[in-house]
């Protein structure tokens, strides 16, 4: 029992790393898919998300999504506990993990949970690069992490009203990602896209990004933490069980991002004549997220074709979103957790006895209690204190005028 115990608890919290690790992904790939003026501004922004979503889950957004679950915050408010809110619980110190169930201490709980959080506030930040201020940024991240995120998932992971009627989702397509890019989408209406990247005709203009080569990397430490968000969310892996379905989510999850990059780079070179490498990145994120809502009970193969069904769906909606609805999402961020996070909610039925209208309710609640949130949220601090760079600041570079520090000094 003890074995057992210290083994699934050291997963979850390597599995944690593995997924704190995506924040490093998420800042390179932004990083390299800006302009070199605002690459220092997307570094200060990651790192400021991540603190910020730690900080708030622990304040407040756990026992949101966790009420039965959570105990008393130890050394930041100590007289703030459940009992305080009329909730009860029978954790204590010497018994952390086992009252309600679990396998694995509570700490490892939560470090694992909170990594979550971050992961759908750096959606936010990759679909609003280039135009937002940093302040009003930090702000959005409070409430989403601390507020907005939490409730949405205690409809799901904390037993809340999608869990009790069926709804299914393993690791997140729809509580983690379709939430992360509905906010995403709210705030990027708000915030209106980046100077020049449309002319007077509306025609979408290229802004190149500043190194393929570090976006890239960031691909690729994403696919490695995914393993993470994925595998991890099995929460377990002491039984023989158990080490064999995180195997399936681990052989999963690798093939289904295969499938993705795949399809997108065929598809751009058949419709435009060029291998695109932005398409490939985005290919491998979508069929990520494609996998995510049920990386367990497909075969591997079949794990290809849901990725491959993203990494299509991302292709042609990174195009729709762009050219045709003139919403500016330099990273696709948008279309690749957004749109291809909906595909990965309504595929789950295929593998699995799910009901194709309760994943909709699902999708339907997530996407639309998200998107007026962050809507409100946006709207409300915009009021006061302005969400958009000045076109002089954009022309200038972020870097200088929020930060002080430029990324490329020679530039």
């Amino acid at each position: 029992m003890e074995i057992a115990f210290a083994l699934d608890t050291f997963y979850a919290v390597m599995a944690g790393a593995l997924v704190m690790f995506m924040a490093a992904g998420f800042t390179m790939l932004e990083a390299g898919l800006v302009q070199k003026k605002d690459v220092s501004e997307i570094v200060t922004k990651n790192i400021g998300l991540y603190s910020i979503a730690c900080i708030m889950y622990l304040v407040c957004g756990f026992m949101v999504m966790y009420p039965g679950d959570a105990t008393i915050i130890s050394g930041v408010l100590p007289e703030f506990s459940l009992a305080s809110l009329g909730l009860s619980t029978s954790l204590a110190n010497e018994d952390i993990g086992i009252p309600y169930g679990m396998a694995y201490s509570q700490q490892a709980d939560f470090f694992f949970q909170v990594v979550f959080v971050a992961t759908a506030m750096s959606i936010v930040s990759g679909a609003v690069a280039g135009r937002m201020k940093l302040v009003p940024f930090f702000l959005f991240a409070v409430v989403l992490t601390g507020v907005i995120y939490p409730i949405q998932g205690y409809w799901n992971w904390g037993e809340g009203f999608l869990n009790q009627i069926g709804y299914s989702d393993y690791a997140g397509s729809g509580t983690v990602h379709l939430c992360g890019a509905a906010a995403a989408l709210a705030v990027a209406l708000v915030l209106g896209a980046r100077n020049g990247k449309y002319a007077a005709d509306g025609t979408s203009l290229p802004m190149p990004g500043s190194n393929i080569p570090m976006a890239a990397l960031g691909v690729w430490i994403l696919w490695l933490g995914w393993f993470g968000f994925n595998g991890g969310s099995e929460l377990a892996i002491a039984s023989e069980g158990s080490a064999i379905a995180v195997s399936q989510v681990f052989l999963n999850t690798n093939m289904a991002a295969c499938g993705g990059v795949v399809t997108a780079i065929f598809l751009s070179l058949i419709l435009t004549g060029k291998m695109d490498v932005t398409m490939a990145m985005n290919g491998a994120i979508a069929g990520l997220v494609a996998i995510t809502a049920n990386p367990l009970d497909p075969s591997a193969g079949v794990a290809v074709l849901i990725g491959a069904s993203g990494g299509a769906l991302v292709y042609f909606s990174i195009l729709f979103f762009d050219k045709r609805l003139k919403i500016d999402d330099p990273v696709g961020a948008i279309s690749a957790h957004g749109i291809v996070g909906i595909l990965g909610v309504m595929v789950v039925p295929f593998s699995n006895d799910a009901s194709f209208v309760i994943q909709f309710i699902g999708v339907v609640s997530i996407a639309s209690f998200t998107f007026i949130a962050s809507l409100i949220t946006i709207l409300v601090i915009n009021k006061f204190l302005p969400i958009r760079a000045s076109d002089e600041e954009q022309y200038e570079g972020l870097d200088k005028s929020e930060i002080g520090v430029e990324a490329y000094p020679e530039f």
